[in-house]
């Protein structure tokens, strides 16, 4: 077991290693090529009782934290990164509807999610806002016992197989919002006026279904909004951030992981036909595979770290927490190149899975926050200046 986790969190991590062998692994390559959203994975994972990973115990779920979330998106990426993306941002907006639940949203959602019957997600980013998630232009009109919502989202993971969305609002007019200035609603799926964009086909993480939405003129009740209104703040850096890093963090080591696996196995197996020497005997190889192991090892340890010190409240943990992302990011993409090169031809062969791996790991940098603003939040953080 590994030292970090409780007996709990060893019991829930090999239980979804079983799910993951059994389900998850053996469609990974399918969900790839066909831009498959892995609905055999989501069901897998809610008949094992995993999709409450992050549901209160008081609603029958696991009431599991950071920890356990970078622990189980990495196992599911090592197999299919897509369906660990998948996996995590139904956990992240989880996390944030139970942040201040009332009766309603524990009933309404999280007990259903608890019981594997409910899948939810985030629905933040904007095309106007970029990387800035937490300027949102979409706004909300008050209407007696409900809000009226407008606007269009991007890259909605789950996008259109959700059963609820995690939205961010305007919570004053666009022009007279600042940073932070926003609140969320819970969007159910089958409210009228939500449209959804095409199908997505991207260059990797292509079974996410990271579409977009536009809302126009959709009712959402009042009391679907999450804490009061333009206190988002306080959800962007307190459950927003460290949940989705921890479970992007998770989801990119997993793929780094999964490269070093993949590279070790072929410097064993590969051997030349004129001398019969394994790659694996060949010192320059050696060097390099030991520099990749490193690397992962390195990014694991922060982590694991930051997910502890979240975890445990320490009050220093935003600096490892805005790290880890950005580390993990870096790491995937650096040890994902490098399985290029050393697997050789192979790797080069048309969707070969070390490349559907490099193709992964691209997304790290530019999902938003992009690792050039987590390490500018960083270094503020650290320099004890404002982030925002």
């Amino acid at each position: 077991m590994e030292r970090y986790f409780s007996p709990q969190l060893a019991s829930l991590h090999d239980l979804c290693r079983q799910v993951v062998e059994a389900k998850v692994a053996p469609m990974a390559a399918q969900v790839d090529a066909q831009c498959l959203w892995p609905a055999h994975s989501m069901k897998a994972l809610a008949e094992a009782g995993l999709m409450g990973l992050q549901a209160p115990a008081s609603v029958g779920g696991h009431g599991q934290g950071l920890l356990a979330l970078a622990a189980m998106t990495e196992l599911i990426a090592r197999a299919c990164p897509s369906s660990a993306l998948c996996f995590g941002m139904h956990c992240v907006g989880t996390a944030v509807i139970a942040a201040k639940a009332t009766e309603h949203h524990s009933e309404r959602y999280l007990r259903p999610i608890a019981e594997g019957r409910h899948i939810t997600t985030l629905s933040l980013s904007e095309t106007g806002s970029g990387t800035h998630f937490y300027l949102p232009a979409t706004r909300l009109a008050e209407q007696g016992d409900w809000f009226i919502v407008n606007g269009e989202k991007q890259f909605v993971t789950n996008g259109s197989h959700a059963d609820s969305y995690v939205m961010s609002v305007a919570a004053s007019a666009p022009q007279e919002a600042g940073a932070g200035d926003f609140s969320c609603l819970v969007v159910d799926a089958d409210t009228p006026g939500l449209q959804w964009q095409p199908a997505w086909a991207g260059f990797g993480m292509r079974g996410n279904s990271s579409r977009g939405v536009r809302v126009d003129q959709a009712r959402v009740p009042r009391r679907n909004l999450l804490g009061e209104h333009g206190d988002q703040l306080w959800y962007v850096f307190e459950v927003i951030a460290p949940f989705f890093l921890m479970a992007m963090a998770g989801t990119y080591l997993g793929i780094a992981a999964a490269a070093v696996e993949a590279t070790g196995l072929h410097l064993r197996t590969r051997r030349y036909g004129h001398s019969g020497e394994a790659l694996a005997d060949i010192d320059t190889l050696q060097a390099r595979y030991a520099a990749m192991w490193i690397t992962v090892e390195k990014t694991r340890g922060l982590v694991r770290e930051a997910a502890v010190r979240g975890d445990g409240g320490h009050p220093e943990a935003l600096p490892y927490i805005l790290a880890c992302k950005a580390d993990a990011a870096d790491a995937a993409v650096q040890v994902t190149n490098e399985a290029m090169t050393l697997c050789g031809g192979a790797a080069y062969r048309e969707n070969s899975r070390i490349s559907q791996m490099l193709r992964d790991a691209r997304a790290s940098h530019v999902m938003a926050p992009t690792t050039d603003l987590l390490k500018l939040w960083l270094g503020r953080a650290l320099l004890g200046a404002p982030l925002l």
